[in-house]
């Protein structure tokens, strides 16, 4: 990808290094026994493990380490994808009926507290629709690389403008209508309902993926292979097969490898938000 020197999100904020928030004193004192069950409660009360509490009053207290540079980096790089996501977004819904509104991405360090409630990197990278903020930790990507074999500055910024496009839907109320809809379902359509706002999603990525090509000349050769890698490598089929030994279609979430580079694709070659709608097909 094209992206250094380019504008960056103002929309970005970091958390990293933050945890779940509760720090102890830093003065090196350590809290006294009526303190420390004052803390605990509080750590309970927020969510938080108050096993680190504990485990601090028997270490000597230390300051959250600083970011490495390759993860400054990666900073700066989700900031710029960020940017290019408003740039798209805003042209293709400001003068109508729903002008875009640009997110907030976070950026975490092991877990994170939002709207949605506490969450841990191993959940990936996730949108909360009550604060409208897409969080990621930055480690995901070394996961992304490593673990699922999707390598590459694109396959990257594919995760960022697949959860953009659940923003997406979250303006357009096709999540609300969604999750209503799956209040009401049996446990099996509840889950392919999940699948086709996935794949949504996934289309939406390849609508910002035309835009940012074809406007803004953004992207290199090889970009587009390196966000259906990734986009196989997270398919359900995929996960389920390494995970368990075998595949459980009526369990998707997500979608297939095959169904997700499909809807990829069909936003790419569109451009179009009319081409991604998957509740309209027979099977997504």
């Amino acid at each position: 990808m094209k992206w250094r020197g380019r504008r960056s999100s103002r929309h970005v904020e970091d958390q990293r290094g933050a945890g779940s928030g509760l720090r102890l004193p830093t003065s090196g004192r350590k809290p006294g026994g009526l303190m420390l069950i004052v803390l605990v409660i509080v750590a309970i009360y927020f969510g938080a493990d108050p096993s680190q509490l504990l485990q601090d009053t028997t270490q000597p207290a230390s300051r959250p380490a600083t970011s490495a540079s390759g993860d400054d980096t990666l900073a700066q790089f989700v900031g710029v994808v960020l940017a290019d996501t408003e740039d798209t977004w805003h042209s293709l819904l400001d003068g109508g009926d729903t002008p875009y509104r640009e997110p907030t991405l976070v950026l975490f360090s092991d877990q994170v507290r939002s709207a949605c409630g506490m969450a841990g990197a191993a959940m990936g990278p996730f949108y909360c629709p009550a604060d409208q903020k897409v969080y990621i930790d930055l480690g995901f990507y070394r996961e992304l690389q490593s673990r699922f074999g999707a390598p590459g500055d694109f396959a990257q910024a594919y995760v960022i403008a697949h959860e953009v496009g659940h923003h997406v839907q979250n303006l357009l109320g096709i999540s609300s209508a969604v999750h209503g809809r799956q209040q009401r379902a049996d446990k099996v359509l509840a889950n392919q309902l999940s699948v086709r706002l996935e794949l949504q999603a996934d289309c939406f990525a390849g609508i910002w993926a035309n835009h940012a090509e074809r406007s803004r000349d953004l992207l290199d050769a090889g970009d587009i292979d390196e966000a259906l890698v990734a986009a196989s490598a997270i398919g359900d089929d995929r996960l389920q097969q390494q995970a368990q030994g075998r595949v459980v279609p009526e369990s998707f979430t997500h979608g297939s490898s095959a169904q997700r580079m499909h809807w990829f694709r069909a936003g790419y070659a569109s451009g179009e938000i009319a081409a991604c709608d998957t509740f309209a097909i027979t099977r997504p």
